[in-house]
């Protein structure tokens, strides 16, 4: 199985470090920063082979240029960034696309595109492991903000990651859970799950614990961004007869002014 450990850094960055044991292969997920990273493999006595991003923001990607120069790590980038990315070496890197699949030591990550926080947006699920890393698209309890993508294209991509398998673990790049429940209790306030969900998170953040991963079930039973059908959300916004995209605009444009 492999190996995950979460880096906070910077506000509410998530750095992730992936290991494959069985292969040695050692990777990081959206490094905005170097020095945590370089500093947590040393400790571990591992070097870097892959660096995966999955958006252009300098949040995520502000650590390439120093991990490449200390460790010889490649990057793995959406081809609608390649160009935004500072430090991607043509030839040297994998800018990969929708369907495509990325051999990361005994694994398999497969390439999901999933624009709308910005146009090139990927995900990277692997399937053997149920573990997704989606970035900035969806997040414990929300969604990224629409900063190049309309809300068209975010449901379509929030839509694909909820068809994911159930028990699927979910990482995002920050730890905007405890705000996130906020704005869902008050769009979905007689939700038992939600509410339980809320009183859990208030939990960990008081001990100082993250509340990633997360799953696509509990999304799917208390994320109102992934409930866009629900009767009683839309009842609270007086969107009975709305389509899922226009429901899912009001949530998201609401959040902006939450």
């Amino acid at each position: 199985m492999i190996e995950i450990e979460l880096l906070p850094v910077m506000s509410d960055n998530y750095v992730c470090l992936l290991f494959d044991p069985a292969t040695g292969t050692s990777g990081v997920v959206d490094p905005g920063v170097a020095e945590p990273v370089l500093a947590r493999l040393a400790e571990l006595g591992r070097g870097l082979d892959w660096i995966l991003l999955t958006h252009h923001h300098a949040d995520h990607t502000g650590g390439l240029p120093a991990l490449r120069r200390e460790t010889g790590a490649r990057a793995v980038c959406s081809r609608g960034d390649v160009g935004r990315i500072a430090g991607i070496e043509s030839g040297t890197d994998v800018a990969v696309g929708e369907g495509d699949v990325v051999t990361f030591g005994a694994l398999a990550v497969h390439v999901l595109e999933t624009p709308g926080h910005t146009r090139g947006h990927v995900s990277f699920w692997i399937s053997g492991e149920e573990t997704l890393f989606c970035g900035d698209t969806l997040f414990a309890l929300g969604c990224g903000r629409l900063f190049e993508g309309t809300a068209e294209e975010m449901w379509r991509s929030l839509s694909k990651l909820a068809a994911l398998p159930p028990s699927t673990r979910v990482y995002c790049g920050h730890e905007y859970t405890a705000s996130n429940a906020r704005f869902a209790l008050a769009v979905d306030p007689d939700n038992p799950d939600l509410r339980r969900r809320a009183e859990e998170i208030r939990g960990l953040r008081e001990r100082g614990e993250p509340t990633i991963p997360t799953t696509i079930e509990l999304e799917l039973r208390t994320n109102p961004f992934l409930r866009v059908g629900d009767p009683a959300i839309r009842r609270r916004l007086g969107m009975e007869e709305a389509s899922e995209v226009e429901v899912f605009a009001e949530l998201r444009a609401r959040k902006d002014r939450f």
